[in-house]
């Protein structure tokens, strides 16, 4: 096997494959997952990380931030909305009326109310954020990934981390980030790091041009309601046996090797490189691993856990994560509302009121409320943030439409929680209309950092490019004041 990507040369010990092992991967056809899963594991070695996690939560559209966590009640009305401000459990902090769960937990996280970049176009902003590098790579194309993107932050997590429990160290979950016209938004892949690093894409929500929101409780079309077609429906990953084998029997190896040989013609075509053995190996650990075979089934979860989270794509996807996070999967990334759900250029407060704040308000509190019982809180980071976000001042795309807000790179704001972080602050501030940072601005790779620290990466860790070119992982300190 070949070193991975980092500052160390040398392979993990934890990298070697038995021929016990290898043998037992070779069955991995019986097992009943699809190459399409098998091509999606990357077993990398790499520096033995801290005991930490992150799940870094994705609001795919553009949160409007004047509509959530920073609010400006004092503003014209074309600035302040329709919606009204709530006290939260923290003196000073308010935040939107329609996140009243969230507001009681506000001991638990804290706002950076002065993240900046200069992009206000979906697919910049979508690269920018997911990769934590303001900067555009030379020959960006707005309309598909290129082999010449910056690596997502789940990539490069991918290639840095070493496997717990011989699990990806990165999954992207419930989808992948489509657009209403069917292509694919750039920024949440490999580019010049290599496909080999691909992380794990667990590809189980619908995909509809015309529906957004969260399947199927809070389906929703920009400008009316919509209505799930009947086919629709919420997929998890069959990690099962064929009827008629156990476990056991799969791992022996007498009378496999036929059928080892057969999986291996047909699944040659799969096999793009020489980490293909790991990959097929990790997913027979899938297999054995049980807590893995929980966090996959939605039905073991019980009615009070799924009536907690809701019966909704946002609390089964974070449902997911927290369960994958106990497994031993170090990254995940859970896209919250597919086709850019949260672009709310049009009927944005009956949208937000209605259909996108309630979910997401009763996912995050009771994902909080899980990892703060089960004592995981502290060492898991929770960062939710958009591709930018809104406009101050109220507007309308047509005549006949209700007012929404359009694209606003200059400022967001980003919610972190766990992981070290002390509830009840808020880091730097917008200007009186929530245009620009007044205070204490923050960039992508103010962001990117923080995630990485908390993954335990060090700041001296480099990556390669395809070209065998380094790079530096850190691009940028952490945010400050967190701690």
């Amino acid at each position: 096997m070949s070193s991975f990507l980092s500052c160390h040369s040398s392979v993990h010990p934890g990298a070697r494959v038995t021929r016990r092992r290898m043998i037992q991967a070779g069955a991995v056809g019986l097992l009943g997952l699809g190459v399409n899963h098998l091509s999606a594991f990357r077993s990398l070695a790499a520096p033995a990380a801290k005991a930490k996690n992150v799940i870094y939560i994705f609001l795919s559209g553009g949160l409007a931030q004047h509509e959530t966590f920073d609010m400006k009640p004092d503003a014209p009305q074309e600035i302040r909305g329709e919606f009204r401000p709530v006290a939260t459990k923290s003196d000073g902090i308010q935040i939107c009326e329609h996140l009243p769960m969230l507001a009681q937990r506000s001991n638990l996280w804290s706002l950076v109310r002065s993240l900046t970049h200069s992009s206000n176009e979906h697919s910049n902003g979508h690269h920018v954020m997911l990769t934590g590098r303001s900067n555009l790579p030379e020959g960006f194309d707005p309309g598909k990934p290129r082999p010449g993107d910056w690596p997502s932050m789940s990539a490069l997590a991918t290639a840095l981390l070493a496997p717990r429990h011989n699990l990806p160290p990165a999954v992207v979950l419930p989808d992948k980030i489509v657009h209403n016209t069917g292509r694919t938004i750039p920024g949440q892949f490999t580019g010049i790091l290599g496909q080999r690093h691909e992380p794990w894409f667990l590809e189980m929500s619908p995909y509809h041009p015309a529906h957004y929101g969260a399947f199927p409780e809070y389906l929703f079309h920009h400008e009316k309601g919509a209505v799930a077609d009947a086919n629709m429906k919420f997929h998890a990953p069959e990690l099962s046996l064929p009827e008629g084998l156990t476990l056991d029997r799969v791992m022996s190896r007498v009378g496999l090797r036929d059928e080892i040989e057969r999986q291996s013609r047909e699944l040659s075509g799969a096999a793009d490189d020489g980490h293909f053995d790991r990959h097929r190996e990790a997913a027979v650990s899938l297999l054995a691993n049980t807590k893995v075979h929980d966090a996959f089934s939605l039905e073991k979860a019980g009615a009070k856990t799924l009536d907690r989270y809701g019966r909704n794509s946002f609390g089964w996807s974070l449902l997911m994560a927290r369960r994958l996070i106990e497994s031993g999967v170090s990254l995940v990334q859970v896209n919250l509302g597919n086709n850019e759900t949260w672009d709310t250029h049009q009927s944005a407060f009956p949208n937000l009121k209605n259909w996108l704040l309630p979910p997401l308000d009763r996912a995050v509190s009771a994902l909080l409320d899980d990892l703060q019982e089960s004592c995981q809180l502290g060492e898991t980071l929770i960062v939710m943030g958009s591709e930018f976000g809104r406009t101050p001042k109220i507007s309308k795309i047509t005549a006949s439409a209700l007012p929404g807000r359009d694209h606003w790179g200059a400022c967001q704001t980003v919610m972190l929680a766990g992981g070290g972080v002390r509830g009840g602050m808020v880091i730097g501030s917008s200007d009186s209309i929530g245009a620009y940072p007044d205070s204490d601005p923050q960039k992508p790779e103010n962001l990117a950092a923080t995630i990485y620290e908390a993954l335990g990466l060090p700041r001296s860790i480099t990556w390669q490019d395809t070209t065998g070119r380094p790079h530096f992982l850190y691009n940028a300190d952490a945010i400050k004041g967190l701690a």
